[in-house]
């Protein structure tokens, strides 16, 4: 008997440890994950795109809160943020940029058609969705401007998607986007409720929700090493030094579109620091002088960017430089062409009339800018001297404790998408909507959910084991017990 509750007591601990390990991943699969990062690409209505530059509106569209373009005619939204329960598959994430729409321009300079669609957000619960947006239009005919927060504009096709239970990233494509009443009311009128617009495709990122950080009690030193660093940057502004700065500038949309198009074939790839934003790029890491009352500056920057494509196309950027003086700035680069580099050449200029520190940042945002001659050269005459390009910012942290503008976050590259099925037999068998991906936190629980299944099994089978050997007498001799090693 002693022997039978050894055992029994020895298999009941083994379940509860087991159990007890199971636990914490369960409630990690369970809890709510906050959205950080990533993209939603959307054309909008392509055949409204169309319309709008076509003969007939004679307009154009532009992009702004940082908004790209990626493909043909999509549009792609950055740094979205939100929710996402993989209990219950609920998801929230919003967008940020947005595009605006001009096109029958009057005789007094305004335009009859004139929308701004930006700030996508999508909502999914309970196997429906919904994409909001911010609308600013105004009303065919009357001219009347409305501006609208978060419109309900699409309801989205989820056929055969399952929400629940993804890792990281979370990645739909191609989901079919239909107009709302409201979304058609907001679109001044130019397509009636039901009509189809352009299928939405996204890709973010999601983290569970961090810890927050405990209390520490002050440190004498540390207050006064603080104290030294403030005199030490005290010292540095005087002299006109910094070591914190960052120019973003896309170069010109259309010719990112050229590079990537049928023409180009082709691709840009980033080193030696160089971010990029999607419809930007950053050169970090910048350093050099800054004068606030004269409004002067020199700096140098990290990183550099190479388009390679057909038709020999092959130009690189280095080593970028700005400077700044009497209101306006210039940014200069290495150029890199047909085997030859040139250094330093001026690339473009841009207005810069108030570069006033303001809560430790000296900024310029979103300048429009202008192509040099040397510029035009360096593009091999693609594009003649005033050519307009991509505006550029800047921003210079003359206050140790100031923080550059955040970067658009275009998260993770999606590994797999799901995307929505035509039969609803297809549901059970449809890929989750979350990707998988190996250095996900989410694939982690998955793993161990896994893992624990069969300890679980296991322990089981060791249970009822146990139980048999504890029920029947002990072999006399330990040799007579049967050998349970592996044969191979």
């Amino acid at each position: 008997m002693p022997s039978s509750r050894s055992t029994r007591a020895l298999a009941v601990a083994l379940l509860a440890v087991l159990l007890g390990a199971l636990l914490p991943a369960a409630t990690a699969q369970a809890a709510d994950r906050t959205v950080q990062g990533g993209r939603l690409d959307w054309g909008i209505k392509s055949s409204f795109q169309s319309y709008v530059t076509g003969p007939i509106a004679s307009g154009s569209w532009s992009l702004t809160g940082g908004a790209a373009t990626v493909g043909g005619s999509q549009f792609r939204f950055h740094s979205a943020t939100g929710s996402y329960d993989p209990d219950t598959g609920a998801f929230s994430s919003g967008f940020s940029g947005g595009v605006h729409f001009t096109g029958h321009r009057k005789p007094d300079g305004s335009n009859e058609l004139d929308l701004t669609i930006s700030r996508p957000t999508v909502r999914i619960s309970g196997g429906s969705g919904t994409l909001h947006a911010d609308m600013v239009s105004k009303e065919r005919g009357t001219g009347k401007v409305s501006n609208r927060s978060q419109v309900p504009l699409a309801s989205l096709g989820l056929g055969g998607i399952d929400m629940k239970g993804g890792s990281t990233p979370i990645a739909l494509t191609n989901v079919p986007a239909t107009l709302t009443s409201q979304g058609a009311s907001a679109f001044a009128g130019y397509y009636t409720a039901g009509t189809p617009l352009d299928p939405i495709s996204l890709s973010v990122d999601t983290r569970g929700a961090a810890a927050e950080p405990k209390p520490s009690a002050p440190d004498e030193k540390k207050d006064e090493g603080g104290k030294k660093d403030e005199e030490k940057a005290a010292k540095k502004e005087k002299a006109g030094r910094f070591d914190d700065a960052a120019v973003d500038w896309g170069v010109r949309r259309t010719f990112r579109e050229y590079v990537t198009g049928s023409i180009g074939q082709g691709k840009w790839t980033l080193a030696d620091g160089a971010q990029d934003g999607g419809a930007l790029f950053r050169f970090p890491q910048g350093k050099g002088t800054y004068d606030a009352k004269k409004q002067t500056l020199d700096a140098d920057f990290s990183g550099s960017i190479r388009f390679t494509g057909a038709h020999d196309l092959d130009l690189k950027f280095a080593d970028v430089t700005v400077a700044v003086a009497k209101g306006e700035g210039t940014l200069s680069a290495d150029v890199t062409s047909e085997g030859a580099t040139r250094e330093d050449v001026p690339l473009i200029t841009f207005p810069a009339k108030d570069l006033a520190p303001k809560e430790g940042l000296a900024v310029l945002a979103e300048v429009p800018a202008t192509l040099t001659a040397d510029g035009a050269k360096a593009f091999g005459s693609m594009y003649k001297a005033g050519t307009a390009m991509d505006p550029v910012s800047l921003a210079v942290a003359v206050d140790e404790k100031a923080q550059l503008p955040a970067l658009p976050d275009l998260g993770s590259e999606p590994t797999a998408a799901a995307e929505p099925t035509e039969k609803a037999a297809e549901k059970a068998s449809a890929a989750p909507a979350a990707a998988s991906s190996d250095s996900g936190p989410g694939t982690g629980v998955y793993l161990a959910a896994g893992g624990g299944a069969l300890l679980l099994a296991a322990a089981g089978a060791a249970f009822f084991a146990l139980r048999r050997r504890g029920a029947r007498p002990a072999p006399a001799d330990a040799s007579a017990a049967p050998d349970s090693s592996p044969t191979s």
